[in-house]
């Protein structure tokens, strides 16, 4: 099975400029993408699909505020994010009743997404050329080999990027962990 990957930047700064046909196909590009980050971040099923659909909206409308084509990929992930975040905050407000009895309990749950929210962030806090490769690598799954060839760098170079990338998230969590611990 191949691999799918986004759309390459020449689709996405013609998508930017406006071109109807480019925006139909950045949009249809991004799908797979778009709804595996909401299926990894969202507490339910039903809310990943919202969210993906609402990015997807999103994306469509204000792909001319996109302000560089590279930036899809981080732009996309904090657009999904946020909706997983906003259905979470209504899902709390309506108090929506859990009908699978195999439900992990409401704290649980709550820990679970606000965990999220904080990998979420610490990825977002990356540099840019880390972020992606850690995107790619451990988030979309692409191999090493893939990752390395769409982004134009030698096998070791990746690798490097994967390295920092990992060790940065990691400082980054386990300080944030316990400067909340103290």
């Amino acid at each position: 099975m191949a691999e799918l990957s986004w759309p390459d930047e020449d689709l996405v700064a013609a998508a930017r400029a406006g071109n109807v046909e480019s925006v139909a196909a950045l949009v249809s590009g991004s799908h797979p993408h778009v709804r595996r980050f909401a299926y990894s971040l969202c507490a339910t099923p039903e809310d990943a699909e919202d969210a993906a659909q609402e990015a997807l909206i999103i994306l469509y409308r204000k792909v001319g505020t996109l302000r560089a084509s590279g930036a899809l990929l981080s732009w996309m992930f904090r657009i999904v994010r946020n909706e997983c975040l906003r259905q979470l905050r209504l899902r709390a407000r309506h108090f929506e009743p859990v009908t699978d009895t195999d439900a992990p309990s409401a704290e649980d749950d709550v820990l679970r997404r606000i965990e999220a929210e904080r990998v979420a962030a610490a990825i977002a806090a990356l540099p840019a050329d880390q972020r992606q490769v850690l995107m790619m690598r451990d988030i979309q799954g692409y191999s090493g080999r893939m990752v390395a060839e769409l982004l134009g760098l030698s096998a070791a170079a990746m690798k490097s990027r994967l390295h920092r990338a990992r060790t940065a998230l990691h400082h980054s969590l386990h300080d944030s962990y316990w400067d909340e611990k103290c």
